[in-house]
């Protein structure tokens, strides 16, 4: 509930003798709800690259005949929505440079935490480039050699500008980057963003699709393969699939956001060999076992909250039911720029099914509360639907300190639990009581140990070093 603006979505394709263009469209289709605002891809023919982005959807920025004339074997997409540069045209990517032979392309899931240094270093004045992603692009740029911005170069320019600029960048980013010749994919060394490679099967041989999510893969008709590993950089060429380490060993320390689990990554992805569905019932399961609520009904927030919900359920014993419809023409609800636009936003999503919820206890199942504003909205239509009493169940810990890694919750203002004491906050939503399930249950959920996740903004502990920018009293992290 009252969702972040959430991570980026990436999208490439290696597939000799095939037209890329409509895969990377249904790749991006595929990935649509990691970012809503922005959707772009650069299509490259051995010789040329091609960019194409616009404002909205994927559906609304490409159509046939775009697609038709993007021509070309290789192609890098990306949907996206601002955490770091305002929601622009000329912050939609793929962020383009004309460098060596034909410029390259990159796309960007994620967020910097030393731009303010890098621009330094740069002799830039911040802020100059509209985003941490142009940065990046123009660092890499900046690294060629002279050789290669005549022209004459190997070849292979990109590549070790790629192994010069990335032990520079800290933070959050997995990377897509093309030129005319191959595709490369990127983790930064704490693997924040998740990032797969798989397999695709062509008239011409053997073609490769690297995506944010596993999802991305089956819908282009991709076998998966694996995901990439935190601080590994993968090129993909005529000659296959070539792997290295660019980054000093004693920085690659795994750390994938655990909101992906709880929120962000579709329920039909998989991420460190798990299904998401799976864990996100196996989350109400262990929260039903935590909290210990009486009621009639069990409801979930629609969509992340249903698998939840119906975890919960299985374990409860009380019986699972529908209370909210969703409007699925409707994006999600953390696409409002403002708090009022995302309290009317509440009302055009969801509607309540009042002969389900008249006279009826609830156990209302979401997957977080952020800022609060949207929860008291839902809370506020269940009871005048006829609820006689509303307890709301958190399939995650409080979110109480602010992500540098992607999510847009930059400091600690705005956040309920960082503001209102756990014992007021259902009265703060007016709800009959708030329960959130434990960081070692949402842990125990996923079912995969800890093999390093970033819980920073469930514990305050960050897990590299990060921009003082949390508000006047509110705490500092550890």
């Amino acid at each position: 509930m009252d969702q972040v603006k959430e991570a980026c979505g990436v999208f490439g394709v290696y597939a000799p003798g095939v037209q890329v263009a409509e895969l990377v469209f249904d790749g991006l289709f595929a990935l649509q709800h990691r970012g809503q605002e922005s959707a772009g891809m650069a299509i490259a023919d051995g010789e040329m690259l091609t960019v194409v982005k616009d404002m909205g959807l994927v559906t609304s920025v490409f159509d046939e005949r775009k697609l038709s004339s993007l021509q070309g074997s290789l192609g890098l997409g990306h949907v996206r929505y601002s955490t770091a540069g305002k929601s622009t045209w000329q912050n939609a990517q793929p962020a383009f440079r004309s460098v060596g032979v034909s410029g390259f392309a990159l796309g960007h899931n994620g967020n910097l935490t030393n731009v303010a240094a890098l621009e330094q270093a740069q002799g830039m004045l911040p802020g100059v480039l509209g985003s941490d992603s142009d940065l990046v692009a123009e660092l890499i740029a900046d690294a060629f050699p002279a050789e290669a911005l005549a022209g004459l170069g190997d070849g292979h320019e990109l590549e070790r500008a790629l192994a010069e600029v990335l032990p520079r960048l800290e933070g959050a980013f997995s990377l897509g980057v093309i030129d005319a010749k191959r595709l490369i994919g990127i983790r930064d060394p704490n693997g924040f963003r998740p990032l797969c490679l798989g397999e695709l099967v062509t008239p011409s041989g053997i073609g490769y699709v690297i995506a944010s999510e596993t999802p991305a893969l089956d819908i282009v008709g991709a076998h998966f393969v694996r995901e990439l590993e935190p601080g590994e950089m993968i090129v993909i060429d005529d000659e296959g699939v070539h792997s290295s380490f660019p980054f000093p060993p004693e920085r690659i320390d795994p750390r994938l956001c655990i909101f992906e689990f709880v929120y962000f990554a579709r329920p039909d992805s998989r991420l460190l060999g798990r299904e998401v569905h799976a864990a996100r019932r196996r989350m109400g399961a262990r929260l039903a076992a935590e909290s210990g609520i009486d009621a009639d009904l069990v409801v979930g927030v629609p969509d992340s909250g249903v698998p939840a919900a119906e975890g919960y359920a299985e374990r409860s014993g009380i019986p699972f039911g529908q209370a909210l419809v969703k409007n699925r023409y409707i994006g999600r609800t953390f696409l409002a720029p403002t708090q009022q636009a995302r309290v009317e936003a509440v009302r055009r999503k969801l509607n309540p099914l009042p002969e389900s919820i008249d006279g009826r206890r609830l156990v209302v199942v979401d997957d977080s509360i952020v800022r609060g504003t949207t929860t008291r909205q839902v809370v506020k239509m269940l009871r005048e639907a006829g609820a006689t009493e509303v307890h709301l169940a958190i399939s995650s810990p409080p979110w109480a300190w602010p992500c540098f890694y992607g999510i847009d919750t930059p400091t600690r203002d705005g956040l309920l639990a960082a503001q209102v004491e756990p014992s007021q906050i259902a009265a703060h939503l007016d709800a009959d009581s708030v329960t959130y399930l434990s960081l070692e249950g949402l842990k125990e959920a996923i079912g995969v140990g800890d093999p390093g996740f970033c819980t920073a903004c469930l514990t305050g502990k960050y897990p590299t070093s990060v921009p003082i920018m949390l508000s006047v009293g509110a705490g500092s992290p550890e």
